[in-house]
């Protein structure tokens, strides 16, 4: 008798680890990350014995990360297409993408009347993302830094 509450008292006293392979890593689903490579397959499921579906070829391409399992990340990109991509091919490094029709203008501070002019990016340029403000955000891309609306980037939560 001694033993059996001895071994159930041990169990219930036993630190809970993370078991659940869903959320492998403890970070928060959903959240952006970048690509860590020029090359990176996408594939049909969690694991190399599932087909690759594509094949991204643009280093520091932002995807958000929508399930976990053990080692692997579903992701959706900016075209909405979900796959499973290993996390060694993904970094925490925060990227976005420009989008819209026409060129983005980049200001030397977040004000539309205050603000000059630093640059324009063409639509699908990736950026490196430095801060946001309110409907502003800091980004880079091809030795150029200055502040645009939130609304012309892909890559980021309407909250953050």
């Amino acid at each position: 008798m001694f033993r059996y509450l001895f071994v159930i008292l041990l169990l219930l006293s036993a630190p809970a680890y993370a078991a659940d392979p869903f959320q492998a890593s403890g970070q928060p689903i959903p959240r952006y990350v970048s690509l860590a490579s020029n090359k990176v397959f996408v594939r049909a499921g969690p694991g190399l014995r599932y087909p690759i579906k594509w094949v991204f070829q643009k280093e520091g391409l932002p995807v958000e990360v929508i399930q976990e399992f053990d080692t692997w990340r579903k992701v959706r990109d900016m075209s909405g297409d979900e796959g499973w991509i290993h996390q060694s091919l993904l970094r925490g490094k925060r990227t976005v993408i420009t989008q819209g029709d026409g060129y983005i203008s980049l200001l030397n501070k977040p004000d539309i009347e205050k603000g000059r002019e630093m640059a324009k990016l063409e639509p699908n340029v990736i950026a490196s993302l430095e801060a946001c403000e309110g409907q502003w955000c800091e980004i880079s891309a091809d030795g150029y830094a200055g502040w645009t609306a939130r609304g012309n980037l892909w890559g980021l939560y309407p909250a953050e």
